[in-house]
């Protein structure tokens, strides 16, 4: 399993001489991210090698953006090269063996002129006066005569687990982002029996239901109301502007909205697993149709909502968390699961291998209300949840739903449950370096 790591963001003070010293530095470290991205495409497209990042470090050792940048800053940002390569090999392995449905694309350049986080190692960090002494180099020394820079350091953290801190250029400002050892995984008792499938969608952003006769709702009506807002602030600022218009206030705007989507992957993915931790859950079945977001034609304005709610990403973080409980974690394809009536035991077809002649047993009588055949009408995201289950022929999920489950979902609003997640876990290599976030 891999080592688990917690990140605990910190915004930096908006001081104008640290401001300047740090924007040269995140630019100096995205001029050498390019450059040692180029090293490494021409190595693989003339050698059809990989490299790593200590060799990549190696190479660049006379570069003269390294020069500019602390020593092991720079040798991180060469090493966070390396380890997109290694992902690119991971991507090509799963590709070639018919597990990815798209062949991946090498890892590309950064927008020219931009910036990148700065990563410093424990070892090179100081603690002094309740302050972490961050050293800048002998560039920034010489041009801005800054050596050195001392960040508080937050008082719910132990500084003996600390591993790494990354200085992370946001849209216009400076996050101090702490790389900790997370507590270790208190280990509980889990039945791969027990199941728990889960539908998403934009009102109901997660509908969840188990086979211990449980079923939740994470409600997705006020992250759709935030995108709206933000999208709504953006078309007044733009309204008479180029297309490529854009502004500080938009940088602020966009900040705050991006901030909102990652509290609220954080909140609700910790709400799935602490309830699969909380029934002896072992199993967790997630419906998901490959590029569904790609060309979607719901209209223009449930586009809108659909494709920018961050669902791909909160998917991947509940199967980051299941892998580190010890969650099997199940991705089932989800074609005419909502179709299907789950009470009447329809056959649920795989997309394009529908039998001529299929129809659904019952049907949707109105938004949110599923009709049976036998004219029960039930929860039609519970309805199609459960469908999901029964798809994937999770042993655990019973033919037949009680109708509680499909009728009752409880509804829970993650911004109203104080303390569902206090750090965002990672998981990370063994060596301790953190990938970017």
């Amino acid at each position: 399993m891999a080592q688990t790591f917690a990140a605990q963001v910190n915004q930096l003070p908006d001081d104008p001489p640290l401001r300047a010293a740090l924007e040269y530095l995140g630019t100096a470290s995205n001029n050498l991210y390019n450059c040692t991205v180029y090293l490494a495409r021409q190595l693989y497209f003339k050698a059809g090698k990989f490299s790593n990042g200590r060799w990549l470090s190696s190479q660049m050792k006379h570069n003269a953006h390294m020069k500019a940048l602390y020593t092991s800053a720079a040798q991180q940002t060469c090493i966070s090269v390396g380890e997109a390569f290694k992902g690119y090999r991971e991507l090509l392995k799963l590709w070639r063996s018919g597990g990815l449905t798209e062949k991946p694309k090498p890892p590309n350049y950064r927008k020219s002129g931009g910036m990148f986080q700065l990563s410093y190692p424990r070892r090179w960090l100081r603690l002094v006066d309740g302050q972490v002494r961050v050293p800048m180099g002998t560039a920034c020394k010489v041009w801005f005569d800054l050596p050195e820079i001392f960040l508080p350091f937050p008082s719910n953290l132990d500084w003996e687990k600390v591993r790494e801190v990354q200085i992370v250029p946001r849209a216009g400002y400076f996050d101090a982002v702490w790389i900790c050892e997370a507590p270790p995984v208190v280990p509980v008792v889990l039945d791969p029996e027990k199941s728990l499938a889960i539908d998403h969608g934009i009102d109901n952003w997660l509908t969840c239901v188990d086979s211990e006769g449980h079923s939740l709702i994470v409600d997705g009506k006020h992250l759709k109301a935030l995108n709206q807002f933000y999208n709504k602030r953006v078309a007044t600022i733009k309204e008479g502007k180029p297309h490529a218009f854009w502004c500080r206030l938009l940088d602020k705007l966009t900040g705050k909205r991006n901030r909102q989507m990652r509290d609220a992957v954080n909140k609700a993915d910790r709400l799935v697993v602490n309830h699969c931790l909380k029934h002896g859950i072992g199993t967790v079945v997630f419906g998901w149709n490959q590029g569904q977001k790609n060309g979607a034609s719901m209209g223009c304005q449930t586009n809108q909502k659909f494709v920018q709610i961050p669902t791909a990403r909160l998917k991947n973080r509940i199967a980051q968390l299941c892998e580190a409980h010890g969650i099997l974690f199940v991705e089932q394809e989800e074609s005419y699961t909502s179709q299907a009536s789950a009470l009447d035991l329809d056959s649920i077809p795989v997309y394009g291998e529908k039998p001529e002649g299929w129809k659904a047993s019952g049907r949707r009588i109105r938004r949110g209300t599923y009709r049976s055949a036998a004219g029960v009408e039930v929860n039609a995201d519970c309805n199609g949840a459960w469908n999901i289950g029964r798809k994937a022929k999770v042993t655990g999920m019973p033919c037949i739903p009680a109708r509680g489950v499909l009728t009752s979902p409880r509804r829970l609003r993650i911004w109203d449950l104080p303390g569902v997640s206090i750090l965002t876990q990672k998981c990370c290599n063994p060596s301790g370096e953190s990938p970017s976030l």
